[in-house]
């Protein structure tokens, strides 16, 4: 299948695995150094909606920000000069690798971390949108990890019940659902997963 190309200005759902269905995550300070990396390669080039670090693979739904919209300096290299054209396939590589060689190294292994290159599929309507977050957010329930949505720490969940400032695009977020009220009844509600397995994936 042709890897679909991240094109600026649209929604996305990202998400992948580690090799062979082996961990990414071995202990807590792991998914803090994640996310340290994400905020610092993706926030500058993407807005982010709804998150969730499973032991052996991740989701995220972002909105990939069009040229206008990026900060440019907010952007860190290795290098003193900043490239000409920004590549949110390029930041999600420097992430995913910086995480990648920080990992093997500290737990001493060899070989490929994650099992591909990235996984992702454009997001295109409002219906698609709702279902993605709540099966994110359910994802730990799914793979019978936590006994419900609100009981499970790595995911955005939580972060749209609190009032602290965030860079998830909480507002946006609720207004959508129709205020906080709905967002928890629409998590709690019985949802159909065979069906959102179908239109997310297929």
């Amino acid at each position: 299948m042709k890897t679909e190309v991240l094109s600026p200005g649209n929604y996305y759902h990202i998400y992948n695995r580690g090799n062979n269905g082996e961990p990414l995550f071995f202990e807590e300070e792991n998914y803090i150094y994640f996310l340290k990396l994400y905020d610092k390669y993706i926030s500058p080039i993407a807005e982010t909606y709804a998150w969730c670090l499973m032991k052996n693979h991740f989701h995220f739904l972002v909105y990939l920000k069009s040229e206008e919209e990026i900060d440019i300096s907010q952007l860190t290299y290795k290098t003193s000069t900043q490239p000409k054209i920004v590549s949110a396939s390029r930041q999600f590589s420097h992430c995913f690798n910086s995480y990648a060689q920080t990992i093997n190294k500290k737990y001493n292994r060899t070989g490929s971390l994650f099992e591909k290159s990235l996984e992702r599929k454009r997001v295109e309507s409002e219906k698609y949108f709702l279902k993605l977050i709540y099966y994110i957010h359910n994802n730990p329930v799914h793979h019978g990890v936590s006994s419900s949505i609100s009981n499970y720490r790595w995911s955005s969940y939580k972060s749209f019940l609190l009032t602290n400032p965030t860079r998830l695009k909480r507002t946006e977020v609720l207004d959508i659902f129709d205020g906080l009220e709905n967002f928890i009844f629409y998590h709690n509600y019985n949802q159909n997963l065979e069906e959102i397995n179908r239109m997310l994936f297929e």
